[in-house]
């Protein structure tokens, strides 16, 4: 087997990278696989000496095929940084896996994401392979499965349908709206992607993404998941941009089949309504958490009103 090529972006946590590191290093065909570290560059002198960190972290690193760090000479963005990357890597080997640096693998990742690679090169309708699987019960689900869209935990693609991405966000919410796809994009309301689109649109968020997902999901493409997660994120500590310190999809490192099948290229109706009922849930745990807040506020500020009149 021929392995695709592993592209890590790193950015300022030299902590986050090294466990990130350290996982993959275990990975069965790490020794097979070239990788290739983007560093992105420093928004400004407090984050410098973190970022320099990480780079010369970097140049430290062994245990692949080959190892190539690429030092941005500015910030590009997580956003900038992928969209660049993924387009380099795809352009230069047709292929490549993509890993984040508050990503955790399985020893067994690079085996399914290549066995996926392989298997689905000439798949037209599939855009990409998923490390990642929603904490949904499994215990009757195939080793694999399909879902319509793209996902962003742990993935890999090919030149062929990266070339999908649409990185105008105002064209995807249009064309969603205009073919009356948003509520089924957006899991019947309920996975918040719907708002991260029209945010990044406002520029509230720079979420490459959601514009994956979107422009997959108007092509009608779809993205293979393990039954068992072979990714976990670390990130939900307040370290990362986009990450807060509460993780509703937390979950355990799984195990990936020893030989990956081919299976069908259509959705899994039936995992498709887990994966709605887990953001259906999740949608009402965030309501109980902010009325929680807001109720704490309001016996906060009563009770400072009323110490307030009894002084």
């Amino acid at each position: 087997m021929e392995c695709a090529p592993v592209i890590l972006f790193v950015f300022n946590r030299p902590m986050h990278m090294a466990r990130t590191v350290a996982a993959l290093q275990a990975n069965e065909l790490a020794e097979q696989t070239p990788l290739f570290i983007f560093c992105d560059g420093q928004r400004n002198e407090k984050e410098a000496e973190r970022v320099r960190q990480v780079r010369e972290q970097a140049k430290t690193v062994t245990g692949f095929k080959s190892v190539t760090v690429v030092e941005r000479e500015k910030n590009y963005g997580l956003a900038g940084s992928i969209i660049d990357g993924v387009g380099r890597l795809c352009e230069q080997y047709g292929r490549v896996i993509v890993v984040e640096d508050d990503l955790i693998t399985s020893p067994d990742f690079l085996r399914y994401m290549n066995q996926g690679l392989d298997l689905y090169a000439d798949e037209q309708r599939v855009a990409s392979i998923h490390g990642y699987a929603y904490p949904v019960a499994n215990d009757d689900a195939p080793d694999s499965y399909f879902l319509r869209g793209a996902d962003c935990w742990g993935w890999a693609t090919w030149a062929r349908a990266w070339k999908h991405f649409e990185p105008d966000g105002t064209k995807l919410l249009k064309a969603l709206k205009e073919r009356r796809l948003a509520r089924s994009f957006d899991y019947e309301g309920n996975a918040f992607f719907l708002p991260m689109l029209r945010d990044q649109i406002k520029g509230k968020n720079q979420s490459w993404a959601i514009r994956w997902h979107a422009s997959a999901y108007l092509d009608d493409m779809l993205t293979l998941y393990p039954r068992q997660s072979l990714v976990v994120n670390s990130g939900f500590d307040g370290s990362g941009a986009h990450c807060s310190d509460v993780d509703y999809y937390a979950g355990s490192l799984g195990h990936a089949p020893k030989k990956l099948k081919k299976i069908p290229v259509e959705v899994n109706e039936q995992m498709r309504l887990r994966v709605l009922g887990f953001f259906a849930e999740m949608r009402r745990q965030r309501k109980n958490d902010f009325y929680k807040i807001v109720f704490s506020a309001g016996v906060r500020r009563i009770r400072k009103v009323v110490g307030f009149a009894a002084s």
